[in-house]
């Protein structure tokens, strides 16, 4: 197993409502340093959760929203962070119900996964959601969503469309639709 390197500084250089930039200075095992700057969460850190919400054995709910950081529409995953002591699958049911109008009966914490992990420390829960009833929560979306739904099958189209670019939401369709065939819960 490599040694990390040593941090010999850090340093909060930029900060926002919703973000900071801290600066770490690193001396590496072989002697080089350098200097990394990462994002990192403003908040306490409970984190965040994205869910694979299956309508029905074929299909996934996919929300459309404005995205500030594309400055575009965009198709995505429900998703959102988790409330201070709320756990995992309680804030998956809760993002669900809020942003795509869905409660799930059924819910399972698949992986984490992270987004740039070369500069930023956030990272996301991903929850499968099945035996799916409708109900609507009040959220915090300035408008409402729009719902569409995705066949798993067709994948490699969903990667294609000018609308959907989350690669974190695209890696966790694909593992989702890999877990579906190895339960036999779902056919290629």
């Amino acid at each position: 197993m490599r040694q990390k390197p040593t941090v010999l500084a850090r340093e909060i250089v930029a900060s926002s409502r919703l973000f900071r930039v801290e600066q770490v200075q690193l001396r590496f095992s072989n002697g080089v340093e350098r200097t990394y700057e990462r994002l990192v969460g403003r908040g306490a850190g409970y984190g965040a959760v994205m869910i694979v919400a299956m309508i029905d054995a074929d299909h996934a709910l996919l929300v459309e929203e404005y995205c500030g950081g594309t400055d575009e529409y965009e198709v995505s995953l429900p998703k959102g962070l988790i409330e201070p002591g709320e756990d995992v699958l309680a804030a998956a049911n809760r993002e669900l119900k809020e942003e795509a109008g869905y409660g799930a009966r059924q819910l399972e914490h698949l992986t984490e996964l992270s987004l740039s992990p070369g500069y930023m420390s956030q990272k996301i829960q991903v929850v499968l959601a099945t035996d799916l009833y409708e109900e609507r929560l009040e959220g915090d979306e300035p408008e409402p969503m729009r719902v569409e739904r995705v066949n798993l099958r067709e994948l490699s189209m969903l990667a294609q469309n000018a609308q959907f670019s989350e690669g974190r939401a695209l890696a966790a369709l694909y593992l989702v639709r890999d877990l579906l065939i190895q339960r036999g819960a779902f056919s290629a």
